[in-house]
């Protein structure tokens, strides 16, 4: 039987409305290919100087979801719950509005598969890598007062953002386990976004991305190389009313070759999810956003289903 990542758990039983909506996150994710294939809106939306929010997400996950998709595990089935906490700051940086975030996720699951065509369980539970990320609207959204964003709102216009996301090795790691929760690897997006306002209500977000990965010295006794990986996010997104819409969510990915101990494997990530989100704000202070994606085209890499629930409360 596959031994667990920590400890079977047999053993251990208006305005105001619309800032909160930039901050709607999808829940952490257990697997390492779910960073490619994020699918979260309104990332370059912008809000008001000073916007302070408080984030609580969960998330659902079933079917392959596995830490490492070149890890040799077949006919895998996994059932995660994931939360995170995270915290985000809107301020200005050279005129402009910049964004602030961090997160930390804790995960709980079971996966079930073959390891050599036998059968074997892990049950998982414990605290994902720490993330933070920082970004910039470029061109379209200078650092703007309540009153400033409001007029945004009713006028839109199109806005180019950047952004850098680092992913810490934080979380849980056992170098002589198969399936971690923690990657025990640094690793780094640098990623450019687009809105286009197509009429006052509906938006098209854009955004082009890559991801780097430091080396893991400590894979099973060997050490394991990732490629980088590309993705291309689309999202058609409807307004309703300040901090209420919905958006139709599609994403493409390529790249990812793991290489262990100089042998190149053959498990190159050419796929793409679609999703659907909807954001709904109330008693000012609260919003509600609700979240689903699915795998569309799954080469290689993790085929599985995500449910999100995500709370969020503006501090200031």
């Amino acid at each position: 039987m596959i031994r667990g990542v920590r400890r079977n758990r047999d053993e251990k039983r208006p305005a105001r409305c619309v800032c909160m909506a930039v901050a709607l996150l999808c829940a952490a994710s257990a697997s390492v290919d779910a960073l490619a294939q994020d699918l979260t809106p309104r990332t370059y939306w912008p809000a008001p100087n000073g916007t302070k929010l408080f984030i609580f997400g969960y998330a659902y996950q079933s079917g392959d979801v596995v830490t490492d998709p070149s890890i040799p595990i077949t006919g895998v089935d996994s059932k995660i719950d994931s939360g995170v906490l995270a915290y985000q700051q809107t301020t200005s940086f050279f005129g402009r509005t910049g964004k602030i975030q961090f997160e930390l996720p804790y995960i709980d699951g079971t996966t079930t598969g073959l390891v050599s065509d036998v059968p074997g369980r892990r049950d998982v539970s414990g605290f994902g890598d720490f993330a933070a990320t920082l970004s910039i609207n470029i061109l379209g959204a200078p650092s703007m007062s309540p009153a400033e964003f409001q007029q945004l709102r009713q006028d839109p216009r199109p806005i180019l953002g950047a952004s850098i996301k680092i992913v810490a090795p934080t979380g849980e790691y056992e170098k002589d386990r198969l399936i971690n929760i923690g990657t025990n690897r640094w690793a780094a997006r640098i990623q450019l976004g687009y809105i286009r306002p197509l009429t006052p209500k509906w938006l098209l977000e854009m955004s082009a991305g890559i991801w780097f990965f430091e080396d893991n010295h400590e894979f099973l006794g060997m050490t394991r190389e990732q490629d980088p990986i590309g993705a291309l996010n689309f999202h058609l997104v409807r307004r309703f009313r300040p901090g209420f819409w919905a958006s139709l969510d599609l994403n493409y990915y390529l790249g990812g070759h793991s290489t262990l101990d100089g042998v190149r494997g053959a498990d190159l990530q050419r796929n793409s999810r679609a999703g659907l989100s909807i954001a709904y704000p109330f008693k000012r202070k609260h919003a509600l956003k609700i979240g689903f994606s699915d795998g569309v085209v799954t080469e290689s890499g993790g085929d599985f289903r995500t449910l999100t629930f995500n709370y969020i409360y503006r501090i200031r």
